[in-house]
């Protein structure tokens, strides 16, 4: 039993590609699921009586990620930190960052619920939704908040398996969890004629679902990382370490929802100069949203790359074998070009059905209908097509923070995405309100903050080699 788990484990030996690909695979499963919530709320609500259902979720999206990115930045931090004590072979260090993580999920998470009922309408009236786009963006954002403690709970949760090298067991519960998540839209939208609150709803008790079942494996797994409630107590280290690798992930995080905020506010400037002034739809948010819901998934595969890159890097480090790391950046950056151009490639080819589902078709006889389909392929030239290039930028990042530098990591990205677009917005949209101006900020924005990244990596990992050189010669000289 101890030999298939160390072998399930342990990343720090063998080839690390095909090592990359049989961990990344369940996880991109898992995050595909997840999107899958958000897509199914879409789909399916696009099926009720209200004509703006999908452009208010849509709207809700950067606010809602504005608060979820800070609580999955510290889940990230979480998982370099559990990762790195596994790697150590650590059993007392593993087992105080498994339940001082859980303990501030609980934590942040209801931080979260507080601060996004107190700002959701102000905030989403800033951004500029009005009228029934507003009220229905409103109605989603308090209900879906309702359930941010538990997804919080859950994100940990996932970052603690993954971890130790099990990514099988969040695919198994959010294929789970997503079963239920579509079966109540379903109910809520279709048998009970609730619209954007049904699918909320949904979401939420599938947040809490999620987190149940992960918790009882959790109790059930006898390793290192078994969990107890008697055990529940903050390790002062262990904390000092998660908000180390995890506050600059969050602060990327919400700083990169930020500026996606502005890119909605711009988005809704550009619909509400396209349409004349009363009018109910809002085709440029609806066509954007769909489009932007259909690149998450692009997106999400991508991302499981990113956290496998932060999860083998992190157990190479705390195991010293710092000479592993340019194979594991590598292979991630292969790993995630030909998962993000497969990806991008399947959906832009079928666009015409998968933008159907959301209720924006190619219509010629409906202006309204044709003006939110051409939105969504506008975008999908500017941002799904060279989707791949935001991947090898976030695996460069998830190796930084293997590496235990979070704080470079997100200095780069600050300044290469956020400040980028936020002075992109300020000062070339105003003179040119355009879909393309708006859209093509993403692409520029990910080539600077990669080159740069990329850079650092090989700056720093030789720093690091050196040092390291330079211990294990004074631990031999000491020893003659």
């Amino acid at each position: 039993m101890q030999a298939m788990q160390r072998k399930k484990t342990d990343f720090t030996e063998g080839k690390v590609f095909f090592k990359l690909l049989r961990f990344v695979l369940p996880i991109i499963a898992t995050n595909l699921l997840q999107t899958f919530y958000n897509a199914a709320d879409m789909i399916v609500v696009s099926l009720s009586h209200e004509e703006n259902a999908v452009g208010a979720i849509g709207v809700t999206g950067s606010f809602l990620g504005l608060i979820l990115n800070v609580l999955i930045g510290f889940s990230v931090g979480a998982n370099v930190v559990v990762a790195r004590e596994i790697g150590a072979k650590d059993k007392q260090k593993t087992q105080n960052a498994v339940h001082t993580a859980l303990i501030m999920a609980v934590i942040f998470g209801f931080g979260g619920l507080a601060l996004g009922i107190s700002l959701a309408k102000l905030v989403l009236t800033w951004m500029g939704a009005t009228g029934n786009l507003l009220d229905l963006a409103a109605r989603y954002t308090y209900i879906y908040l309702l359930g941010v403690p538990f997804l919080a709970l859950t994100n940990y949760l996932m970052a603690i398996f993954r971890a130790k090298g099990d990514s099988k067991t969040p695919l198994v519960v959010l294929s789970l969890a997503g079963l239920l998540n579509v079966g109540l839209n379903l109910f809520f939208v279709l048998v009970l004629k609730m619209s954007v609150e049904g699918v909320a709803i949904a979401t939420a008790a599938a947040n809490v679902a999620s987190f149940v079942a992960l918790i009882i494996k959790l109790r059930r797994d006898d390793d290192d990382t078994k969990f107890s409630f008697r055990k529940l107590k903050i390790d002062r280290q262990a904390f000092k370490d998660i908000v180390f690798n995890g506050v600059p992930a969050g602060i990327q995080g919400a700083l990169f929802s930020l500026s996606n905020m502005l890119i909605q506010s711009s988005i809704v400037t550009v619909n509400n100069n396209s349409v004349p002034t009363g009018t109910k739809y809002a085709p440029v948010v609806n066509g954007s949203s769909a489009a932007g819901n259909l690149e998450s998934f692009v997106y999400t595969a991508m991302n499981a790359v990113y956290q496998g890159a932060i999860t083998i890097t992190s157990q190479n480090v705390g195991a010293k074998k710092l000479q592993r790391v340019k194979r594991i950046l590598y292979a991630s950056l292969l790993a995630v070009v030909c998962v993000g151009v497969i990806m991008s490639g399947i959906i832009f080819l079928l666009h015409k059905p998968l933008l159907g589902l959301y209720g924006v078709k190619a219509a010629t006889d409906d202006a309204m209908a044709k003006m939110a389909f051409d939105t969504a392929i506008t975008r999908f030239r500017f941002i799904l097509i060279p989707y791949f290039l935001f991947g090898v930028m976030d695996v460069c990042a998830g190796v930084l923070r293997g590496m235990g530098k979070a704080i470079v990591s997100t200095v780069i990205s600050l300044v290469g995405i956020c400040l980028f677009r936020v002075v992109w917005l300020l000062t070339v949209f105003p003179a040119k309100q355009t879909l393309e101006v708006i859209f093509v900020s993403y692409p520029v924005s990910w080539v600077l903050s990669e080159i740069v990244m990329f850079t650092m990596i090989q700056i720093l990992l030789r720093r690091m080699l050196k040092k390291q050189e330079m211990e294990n010669a004074e631990m031999a000289n000491l020893e003659c």
